[in-house]
């Protein structure tokens, strides 16, 4: 995965990249991956039946070799809608995640990287499902799997809770420690051969060769790579909002879905598959202080170094220290259900925003689950809008203020001024509601003002008509009178031929 800390500009922290980001994999981009690779190239199709034995012989190099193809180039096509929707200005769609639809969303995300890291913790190997409902369907697989898993459940959580009680102060120092003894002990302790524990396995060093993705696949992946692409936009931009909320900076979110667009567009072409801002990695990075670009070039170059050089030394690492540390640094998403009671005193509209994404998400899964989140936060957008608060406004005596007279008694109404609040804009959908709110709160009868209003302006305009007429009749009468007159001049001559010219003018 590549590691990138976000580029701000100079000293201006209104509109920048979040500097906070740890770009890579992410579980829940990881197995959408994973479901399409395995939908499309399933084991069955690379299974052949043996002659010598008549056992079945799965071709497992084959199989890898087509999925990885599958995932290139579902990241690269998931690349390029990424890019395009930023050229078209498609991170408008921000403004509708509000606060609570975010950290609601945030928290679903983190219980669905909590469920993935079951099975590295237990030790364990569910069946895998996706789709809707698929975490209501590993979570009993994973724990009926396990025969001792009350008494791993109870290890765990106590090994969990020392962890985050040491890295409040030394969060760096306990990880490296955790990681160094971890892999001393499974190596000289034999926990992979002897005790089956899982560990990383090994590790290809070196960096594949560019190559261009399979493009006939396109026209199979391209709904799978669009739901990709917007949910790695959806959790990068959300943990964006988070991050911007606390540090105090605006994400401009266009910039953000170009820079994750061409991430995966290039990294399709060296067959890795689709990255977003990876949760935990982000929060380490943030709480080990990583601020600017230089976190996310030092990140980079420790992973190509481990791929390169060190990927041998972390062979025999067990996984479920790896996701231990997962667990601790995803506390600060899961502190996120303290808003409950939070959002329960101020705001109850909000509070169902937040837990109606919140269960969304984990039954629905990240993609769907987003869509059926912003629809119920346009639905409470109409809702307000349809039932605003109404409220008759008085001034406290002493002071400039104006406050809801039902509310606060010591507001006083002012002698013949109505002052009328509606907290939401008026249009067609509740103009009704709101006149019918203004006739209940002022005790005034809208109709008959109307129809008064109607009756005043038909009989002014009759007497603006009538005084119209007698002004023309007026004009008319003086100009005949100043102009009207006659003159008679008539002129006889007499030659030698007869001519006679008479002249009247009149």
């Amino acid at each position: 995965g590549e590691e990138r800390g976000g580029s701000g500009r100079g000293g201006d922290r209104e509109t920048s990249d979040c500097v906070c980001f740890s770009s890579g994999t992410f579980a829940v981009i990881s197995i959408m991956i994973g479901s399409v690779t395995e939908k499309l190239a399933p084991d069955s199709d690379f299974t052949f039946l043996n002659g010598t034995n008549g056992t079945a012989v799965l071709d497992v190099t084959a199989r890898d070799a087509y999925r990885v193809q599958i995932a290139a180039s579902t990241t690269v096509l998931s690349g390029l809608f990424q890019v395009l929707l930023g050229m078209v200005r498609f991170g408008f769609v921000v403004t509708y995640l509000s606060e609570p639809l975010v950290r609601g969303y945030t928290t679903g995300a983190a219980t669905h990287v909590v469920v993935s890291q079951l099975k590295y913790i237990f030790g364990i190997h569910p069946a895998r499902f996706s789709g809707p409902l698929s975490q209501v369907y590993v979570i009993p697989t994973r724990a009926y799997n396990s025969r001792c898993f009350v008494v791993v459940s109870m290890a765990i959580y106590v090994c969990v809770c020392v962890c985050v009680c040491l890295c409040v102060c030394v969060c760096v120092c306990v990880c490296v420690l955790q990681i160094v003894a971890a892999t001393l002990i499974s190596y000289y302790g034999n926990l992979n051969s002897q005790y089956d524990v899982a560990v990383v396995g090994e590790i290809p060093r070196g960096l594949k060769s560019p190559s261009l993705p399979d493009v006939s696949l396109w026209g199979t992946v391209v709904g799978d790579a669009f739901a990709v692409a917007i949910v790695g936009y959806a959790i990068n931009i959300s943990l964006g909002k988070t991050f911007g909320l606390k540090h105090g900076y605006k994400v401009d979110s266009n910039q953000e879905l170009v820079a994750l667009g061409l991430s995966n567009t290039v990294g399709g072409f060296f067959q890795c598959y689709s990255v977003t801002s990876s949760m935990s990695r982000s929060l380490i990075q943030e709480s080990t202080g990583g601020k600017t670009q230089v976190a996310g070039v030092v990140s980079s170059v420790i992973v190509l170094i481990t791929v390169l050089q060190l990927g041998t030394l972390f062979e025999e690492l067990p996984k479920a220290v790896l996701s231990c540390i997962v667990f601790v640094n995803l506390k600060g998403m899961f502190k996120q259900y303290l808003d409950i009671p939070a959002l329960w005193k101020s705001n109850t509209v909000d509070l169902l925003v937040w837990l109606v994404t919140l269960v969304c998400t984990i039954l629905l899964n990240l993609d769907l689950g987003l869509a059926a989140s912003i629809t119920f936060s346009l639905l409470t957008v109409i809702f307000r809008t349809q039932l605003p608060r109404y409220s008759i406004l008085g001034r406290v005596p002493g002071t400039e203020l104006y406050l809801d007279t039902d509310t606060y008694k010591e507001a006083k109404a002012i002698p013949g001024i109505t002052i009328f609040r509606s907290s939401t804009t008026v249009y067609y959908t509740n103009a009704e509601l709101y006149l019918d709110a203004l006739q209940k709160k002022s005790g005034i009868d809208i109709g008959k003002l109307l129809t008064r209003k109607k009756k005043r302006d038909a009989k002014q305009k009759r007497q603006d008509k009538k005084a119209k007429n007698e002004a023309k009749k007026q004009v008319r009468h003086t100009h005949t009178h100043t102009h009207t007159h006659t003159h008679t001049h008539t002129h006889t001559h007499t030659h030698t031929h007869t001519h006679t010219h008479t002249h009247t003018h009149t």
